[in-house]
């Protein structure tokens, strides 16, 4: 086999499927995000990765594999799940690729075949976030991984080339505060507060699936529209108003011309509390005294515009992660998914080396 060849990286999730592409240079060339509600059946994956395979250029290509799609509730345990995106992956590029190669990243233990990938499986399990901060610690001294995401956010610390972080896994990492389940899209806004300052009263929200973080985001006027890929979640329209109603529904409102301002007021106020929520789990990790004073925020992911209101609050640097990701990458908008989609960028990058010393 060549050793110049294209290589993809893959970032399988449970609701969406990321993939870039490095040519045989090491260069970004290109960032491709689906969407993938792989809790509906395994079918969704394929669907999603022949469209992405589609785009491939011809010649073999390397595919070096990251997830957190393990745990959707489609599988009974995170094992099950390992096995059957390794299983999938590997007849799919039997079938349609045979040239190509295949490895996932399974963190210490580097990049794993699929025939060890069963002995290894609680290594690759939800390994993502470890890419890419293993990545940023090879090109910046210390720092901390701000990824805010659609549904989640991960916090890590890294110092001289090595991450800090104090948990391995989503159980442990939801202990030390290092995974936090709020994002800027498909967070119901039910989970975020169970009261909310209205009308001059803390008024008690209702506990249904009215509206998620995209509808506040989008209220405020900060949502990248390319990044939500979901319906609303009452399938209405995705716009100021439908986002408005949704949110103002939590508190048993309707939109009207008088309601629009206490919209505005509302989202602003779960935008701060999001905030107050993540700057906590930063105190305890910055409280381990892992990385220095001068250790920068570096902020990915689509709601890495947090990350900068979160470095001022901190009194903190802060870095926008494409400056580290994808130096060599002048356009705005390969530069902007790159960051959008962190993880599979940085496997990709990990491979390009230690797949091949």
């Amino acid at each position: 086999m060549s050793e110049r060849q294209h290589l993809l990286g893959w970032d399988i999730g449970g609701a969406h499927v990321k993939a870039a592409l490095l040519n045989p240079l090491g260069q970004l060339q290109q960032v491709v995000q689906l969407p993938c509600p792989l809790w509906q059946g395994m079918d969704r994956l394929q669907s999603a990765c022949d469209a992405i395979l589609d785009g491939l250029p011809d010649g073999p290509v390397r595919h070096a594999i990251t997830m957190t799609g393990e745990m959707a509730d489609l599988y009974p345990d995170r094992a099950s799940g390992v096995a059957a995106i390794v299983a999938l992956f590997a007849e799919t590029l039997k079938r349609r690729r045979s040239q190509d190669s295949l490895r996932f990243y399974a963190g210490a233990s580097g990049f794993i075949d699929t025939t060890q990938s069963s002995c290894h499986a609680a290594q690759i399990a939800s390994a993502n976030w470890l890419a890419t901060a293993s990545c940023l610690a090879r090109v910046n001294d210390e720092g901390i991984l701000v990824d805010i995401g659609s549904t989640t956010t991960d916090l890590i610390a890294f110092a001289c080339g090595k991450v800090c972080g104090a948990a391995a896994s989503d159980a442990d990492r939801l202990g030390s505060g290092e995974l936090i389940y709020a994002g800027v899209v498909r967070t119901p806004l039910m989970a975020m507060a169970g009261r909310v300052p209205f009308s001059g009263a803390w008024r008690t929200t209702m506990n249904e699936h009215f509206a998620t973080s995209a509808d506040l985001f989008r209220v405020l006027g900060e949502l990248d529209e390319g990044t939500d890929a979901w319906p609303a979640a009452d399938n209405g329209p995705k716009t100021f108003d439908g986002s408005a109603r949704r949110l103002l529904r939590m508190v048993g409102e309707d939109l009207s011309s008088a309601t629009q301002y206490p919209a505005r007021q509302l989202a602003s106020w779960y935008r701060a509390r999001l905030l107050q929520t993540l700057e906590e789990a930063l105190a305890l990790l910055l409280s381990r005294g892992n990385v220095s004073a001068a250790a920068p925020l570096i902020g990915v992911g689509i709601g890495r515009f947090l990350a900068a209101d979160l470095a001022a609050r901190l009194r903190r640097p802060w870095l926008a992660g494409d400056e580290l990701l994808c130096p060599e990458v002048h356009d705005s908008e390969l530069r902007g998914w790159a960051v959008h989609c962190a993880p599979c960028v940085a496997v990709a990058r990990l491979a390009m080396t230690d797949w091949l010393r």
